[in-house]
């Protein structure tokens, strides 16, 4: 069995609201029962992580921690009871529970403080995570792609398949246009939903909506957007509204713009405190609002068959993939997200070659 690395390079959530701090941090010596040591080939970043930088949920009792849950990367060694896993073995990194033994969590070292890491944490160069979050794939995957089926495309054609049991022939507005955004609107597309409208602030966003098939784009800062649906849609209401955005507001516009049996989705989450208001009476009649956990994906069951579908051709997850950075410059990746420069998913290469 090969040993575990002394030190690795990762970036440290340790003050909300504040940039990451990337710096060495020294593993464990040994794996508990359960765990895994990966070496991280892409990390994906998502809404999440910028959510958790921001204390959208509120106060963080794990300060300092590791960040991340969508990754690809090569088993390196197991700990005792590992069964699903093998030193060399392809392996996607996800948040969701899927085979296998729930570990212990780890933690590292940090100039002499210990910093937490859940069952994942994928922004380091070298992961220890539970066996249950890790799914094996064939040695010769698109390591690039495999990190999206971490959550961009789980999530995404869960929240789809499972949450809005959308149907050939309904409708959906998928307000927010990001790398989870664009693949409910691609999952949409599979389904022969009609129409499909993707909303968003940025134009290079609803372009590659577009491409993943979109039969409508709306830009809501340009336009009304509310008045625009509408018009599209007509006089009967929208089948299936998700919301990616968290925003109160967008989440009220959803439940108005539905009909009376429609559904509406929320992926994003309010930050604590900003709550909604609804009338509720619909809701005794047909009318539903959830909220979605990862899409309820089963990952080994799930991840299997969307690369299939990958391989064979029948779905676009590389046009997905836009920006590429260096674990040192993940801050400069969390800013382009939030401003808008990132239109697909980006990737965080650990060997610090970008292409």
């Amino acid at each position: 069995m090969q040993s575990i690395p002394e030190t690795m390079k990762a970036a440290i959530l340790t003050e909300l609201q504040k940039p990451l701090v990337v710096a060495e941090v020294k593993l464990p010596k040994t794996l508990a029962i359960g765990q895994v040591l990966v070496k991280i080939h892409y990390s994906g970043i998502c809404g999440s992580q910028l959510g958790e930088i921001d204390g959208a949920k509120g106060e963080d009792k794990f300060l300092p921690h590791l960040l991340g849950h969508e990754a690809s990367g090569t088993v390196i060694a197991t700990g005792p009871g590992v069964k699903y896993v093998k030193p060399e073995d392809k392996v996607v990194l996800h948040w969701r529970k899927s085979l296998g033994i729930e570990s212990e969590t780890p933690s590292y070292i940090w100039e002499s403080r210990k910093v937490n890491a859940g069952w994942i944490a994928t922004l380091s160069e070298y992961a220890i995570v539970s066996e249950n979050r890790l799914t094996a794939i064939p040695i010769d995957s698109d390591m690039q792609v495999a990190a999206l089926f971490g959550c961009a495309v789980t999530t995404a054609f869960g929240i789809v398949e499972n949450n809005a049991k959308l149907r050939i022939g309904e409708s959906i507005v998928v307000f927010g246009a990001g790398g989870i955004g664009l693949n409910i609107v691609q999952a949409a597309s599979l389904v022969s939903a009609y129409p499909i409208i993707a909303v968003d602030l940025h134009n290079d966003k609803l372009k590659l909506a577009i491409e993943m098939g979109a039969t409508h784009t709306i830009n809501s800062h340009e336009c009304h957007a509310q008045q625009v649906i509408n018009d599209i849609i007509g006089k009967k209401g929208v089948d299936v509204f998700i919301d990616n955005t968290g925003l109160p507001s967008v989440i009220e516009l959803g439940y108005e713009l539905t009909h009376a049996k429609g559904r509406v989705v929320l992926v994003g989450v309010p930050k604590k405190g900003n709550n909604i208001t609804l009338y509720s009476l619909p809701l005794h009649f047909g009318k539903a609002i959830l909220g979605s956990h990862g899409g309820d994906a089963i990952p080994h069951d799930d991840i299997p068959r969307y690369q299939h579908l990958f391989n064979k051709g029948r779905i676009k997850l590389r046009e997905l993939i836009t920006n590429y950075f260096s674990l040192d410059d993940v801050n400069v990746a969390i800013e382009q997200m939030r401003n808008g420069f990132v239109s697909g998913r980006c990737l965080v290469k650990m060997d610090g070659l970008i292409q």
